[in-house]
């Protein structure tokens, strides 16, 4: 299985790794490491040096409880680090739900629209079905990020999940998008208890049975705190082992902060033999 984006095919038969790249003051994570373009930058070519296949660059910080930074600041952000970014080989995908911001990033060659809304926000699935090649990631999330925690209650998360994903999917095609471009996210934490993200792990082959490939970010999320009493900055270990169980349990890309360690870990899990069910 390929996914079809504006300059790359992206060959899935290999578990990816995306690199995120915060251009924020107040990620969860690593906000204001990377705020300033310079530093941005420089981080998406260590990205690209230590192994990443993709790079996920992103101006709003959608942890719980965060503002929208209106699209100027949002486009003030990310558009000089999107510049330089499309020169690094990889593709490059930017993390908005901005149509405005999507259009200027199309413009300057992005390779992949990867929206936390799904496309929801007018005129938002009309860009990118304009654009004939560029790949999208649509992803599950309940509400906005400063009320989505509050609305964290499901009747069975696994199905309501693959439900809104399956219809998103099928309002893309509808508009002419192919589904070849198109690759789900279950949305670790995205209006989720901790106990929900885990089950969405344990039966993401439920999830699989849409037939496109999914994305996993579980890199340091609050579940992982949970489950070891580690603050952010200690969640290494946890994030790399919860991406190798997503990718066992068939994810075909995960986005990580830590790529080097991702990596090496995928090449011992690669080199043992081990594989995963169908991506999709």
């Amino acid at each position: 299985m390929h996914w079809l984006t504006s300059r790359f095919s992206i060959d899935l038969s290999q578990p990816r790794v995306m690199g995120i790249v915060n251009v924020t003051p107040d990620s969860f994570s690593d906000g204001g490491q990377h705020a300033a373009a310079a530093a941005a930058i420089a981080h998406c070519q260590r990205l690209v040096d230590e192994g990443a296949d993709i790079l996920d660059i992103g101006g709003e910080s959608t942890s719980p409880g965060s503002d929208a930074p209106g699209v100027a600041h949002e486009l003030a952000r990310v558009l000089p680090v999107l510049h330089e970014a499309v020169k690094l080989g990889v593709p490059v995908s930017v993390d908005t739900s901005e149509p405005r911001v999507m259009q200027e990033a199309l413009a300057l060659g992005v390779d992949i629209i990867n929206d936390v809304r799904a496309l929801r926000r007018p005129g938002a699935l009309k860009i990118v079905a304009a654009h004939h090649r560029v790949g999208v990631c649509l992803m599950h999330m309940k509400g906005e990020p400063d009320t989505m925690q509050s609305l964290a209650d499901y009747g069975d998360v696994v199905d309501e999940v693959r439900h809104f994903l399956d219809q998103r999917a099928q309002d893309l095609q509808a508009a002419g998008v192919a589904a070849e471009r198109i690759v789900l996210d279950p949305g670790i934490g995205f209006a989720k208890t901790a106990e929900h993200n885990w089950l969405l792990l344990r039966r993401q082959a439920e999830l699989a049975v849409l037939g496109r490939p999914l994305l996993l970010g579980w890199s340091r999320k609050s579940a992982l705190g949970q489950l070891t009493g580690r603050p952010v900055g200690q969640r290494l270990a946890a994030s790399v082992a919860a991406a190798l169980a997503a990718v066992h349990n068939g994810a075909a890309i995960v986005r990580v902060h830590d790529v080097a360690a991702t990596v090496d870990a995928l090449n011992v899990w690669k080199a043992a033999g081990l594989s995963a069910p169908p991506a999709g």
